[in-house]
């Protein structure tokens, strides 16, 4: 159907011609590549086509079909003002991994405007509203050919088989193909097989539904059993996501019922559900949110008093957590706790939420991926309503929705006194509105009436203090004493603390004023060793060496000075008079990182001294020739709000006689959440190594 477009296509009108240039088929036909030289006729002013002395503009086009993988790959390049203008563009047709009955059509293009006769705005709109144009015509005219093959009665094309001289392989090879994602397939038949054993094992496997590997098959047993009713599209959008976090994203990644909640979060928009997904991992590796059920115990005060806990299951198998709240003195626990403190144990219930969700999976025999949560309101008085208290709830409430989308599957409140409309007014607008439609409201008794409790929870173990046989092992609450109150500093100290136990430390970096940690060495040989996130902004890190300390911060300095911000520290320690090259020097390249990256990387020092880490604002570089940015910069640019970035970052110093390791393996490696396309280089220098995979 593509092929069908040449030598010209009626549905696009600039396309005037197209010669070829040259031909290859191997001698198997399975490979076919044709480069072909198109006349387009631009839709510009007649000045600027009088200017430019040209009334049609050439393009190169190499399209590349493999029939043995599938794939067919298009590249074209301007010919036509080349050394003042560079356009490149890719698009690409592969099967989809795990559905043969579909097809997936990428396409990138990238625009460097160097000169162009004073015009080089006008130039960039032309290109922009030609290529946006394209872009929409582009499946139009692919249906349209289709449309016309079936009607020539071609509704099928036999697949490629190899030459019979070339068959060396058994039948079995056919066949895999029929099943395999669209990979690299091995070349022996024996590794073939071993691939279909590996897919079967991991999707069949009742103990561990992990992401797995890219070879990964969504078959129907794994989903009806681990995953529950997806649509094709919604099972598309999840082995999109998942591969998309296996190729980028650096850390632990995420089993795919915890995937699916962030697409159901955003009713399968995989960008959106991407964008929250990232923002919770970075969120979730600050505060070492994989670890709080194993390392943090909640204070004594929280046991006695917290007036929730795990109460065994409702009719559906998932997990009922029981919370009284109107017998919960909120301030008594503010007072005593602080916020910080409330917002862990909240995290700590929702972690071990997640993990009763796996347990009744496999008791149940059938995925459950969130629980119910039943709130008693008797007691619920005007103290509830006591302003820090609100305050830390709609902040839990914040927290909670951003990182535990879709896992409240019912919430029943129970015996709501006059005075909840007042509360529910304050918190509700916080709440998502999917959220809110899983709320069941009872004043008084009705909840003991029909379409009450009984509807959800099977009666023996209906709460005692519901009216209920069952006991009910969670705490009465009751009032704080006052005995344990904590001063406003005690707190204030104690939620940093609390907070900053994470090894990771918050910065910000803004235009003209970047970040700054300062390292001092002793030995030579040491090992510098990092490991950031940007959390939000482009930033370039840099390393540089002093045989000098550099001056402390001041405050009140305009040369080095100190920011503390909401979003964490600035500290700046080179000093404006100091010049690079004589006071320090550069001992690492630059390197540019993107919003949403996570970067872990060493460096050897070859010198005692001072060393200091930078992280620097990125500002948009200049065309070579003109003023004007290139169009991908003045598209990222739009996406930064303000000149403002954030980084998480954590620096450790290694002994040259404590490092067990090798040179290759201190590397810098970077994982970019906001890229989508895969491209390495490397860089070595004397001492140092440093690779960049995207």
């Amino acid at each position: 159907a593509y092929e069908r477009r040449f030598p010209t296509c009626p549905l696009i009108p600039m396309f005037v011609a197209s010669d070829t240039v040259s031909e290859y088929k191997s001698e198997d036909k399975a490979i076919h590549v044709i480069e072909r030289r198109c006349k387009l006729d631009i839709d510009a002013p007649r000045l600027l086509k009088k200017i430019a002395g040209v009334d049609y503009v050439y393009f190169i086009q190499k399209n590349s079909l493999n029939r043995r993988e599938r794939t067919l790959h298009i590249e074209a390049y301007n010919e036509t003002f080349s050394n003042r203008v560079i356009i490149n563009e890719h698009c690409s047709y592969t099967v989809h991994p795990d559905n043969e009955d579909w097809t997936c059509f990428e396409q990138s293009a990238s625009l460097d405007i160097k000169s162009f006769f004073g015009f080089e705005s006008t130039v960039e709109k032309i290109a922009m509203k030609q290529y946006t144009s394209n872009i929409k015509k582009g499946k139009e005219i692919i249906e349209y050919y289709l449309k016309q093959l079936e009607e020539e009665g071609i509704t099928f094309v036999p697949r490629w088989t190899p030459p019979v001289e070339c068959k060396l392989e058994s039948n079995t090879s056919h066949t895999r193909h029929l099943v395999s994602p669209a990979v690299n397939i091995p070349d022996s038949a024996t590794k073939e097989a071993l691939n279909n054993k590996e897919i079967l094992n991991t999707s069949g496997s009742p103990s561990e539904p992990t992401a797995g590997t890219p070879d990964d098959k969504l078959d129907a047993d794994y989903i009806k059993r681990y995953l529950g009713d997806l649509t094709p599209m919604q099972e598309s959008c999840l082995i999109r996501l998942r591969q998309w976090l296996q190729e980028t994203h650096k850390g632990k990644i995420p089993k795919d019922e915890h995937i699916l909640r962030f697409l159901r979060a955003r009713d399968f928009n995989i960008d959106k559900a991407r964008e929250i997904l990232c923002q919770s991992l970075t969120w979730r590796k600050q505060h070492q949110v994989d670890y709080i059920l194993d390392t943090w115990n909640p204070p004594q005060v929280l046991q006695d008093y917290y007036a929730g806990g795990w109460h065994h299951h409702d009719k559906d198998g998932r997990p009922l957590y029981v919370l009284r709240l109107g017998q919960m003195d909120t301030k008594g626990l503010v007072r005593a706790l602080g916020e910080e403190a409330l917002l862990r144990y909240v995290l700590s219930i929702n972690e071990e939420g997640l993990r009763r969700c796996e347990e009744n999976t496999k008791v149940f025999g059938r995925p459950i991926s969130s629980w119910t949560c039943l709130v008693d309101l008797e007691g619920l008085n005007m103290r509830h309503l006591w302003r820090p208290g609100v305050k830390a709830l709609l902040r839990i409430i914040e927290v909670v929705e951003a990182n535990y989308p879709e896992t409240l599957g019912r919430l029943l409140i129970l015996r709501a006194p006059r005075v909840f409309p007042v509360l529910w007014t304050l918190v509700s607008p916080f709440i998502d509105d999917n959220t809110r439609k899983k709320f069941l409201i009872y004043a008084g008794n009705d909840y003991q009436g029909p379409g009450g409790l009984l509807d959800y929870i099977d009666k023996e173990i209906i709460p005692d203090f519901l009216g209920g046989e069952c006991m009910c092992e969670v705490p009465e609450g009751g009032l704080v004493p006052k005995s344990l109150y904590r001063t406003a500093e005690e707190l204030e100290n104690e939620d940093i603390k609390l907070w900053t136990e994470t090894i990771y430390q918050s910065a910000s970096v803004f235009k003209g004023a970047p970040h700054e940690v300062l390292i001092q060495i002793v030995d030579a040989s040491s090992v510098i060793t990092w490991d950031f996130d940007v959390c939000k902004g482009d930033i370039v890190f840099n390393i540089f060496h002093s045989k000098r300390a550099p001056q402390p911060p001041k405050k009140d300095s305009l040369g080095a000075h100190s920011i503390t911000s909401p979003g964490g520290n600035n500290v700046q320690l080179i000093d404006k008079v100091w010049q690079l090259g004589r006071d320090y020097s550069m001992v690492e390249s630059p390197l540019i990182c993107k919003e949403g990256e996570s970067v872990q990387g060493s460096h050897v020092t070859r010198w005692p001294g001072f060393y200091i880490l930078q992280w620097k604002f990125h500002s948009m570089p200049a065309c070579a020739t003109t003023n004007l940015p290139r169009v991908d910069d003045v598209l990222a640019s739009l996406q930064v709000s303000s000149h403002k970035c954030k980084v998480m970052y954590y620096t450790e110093v290694i002994g040259s006689e404590d490092f067990r390791g090798s040179m290759t393996s201190l590397e810098s490696s970077h994982s970019g959440f906001s890229q989508l396309s895969a491209a390495t280089t490397s860089s070595s220098q004397s001492h140092s190594s440093s690779m960049i995979s995207r």
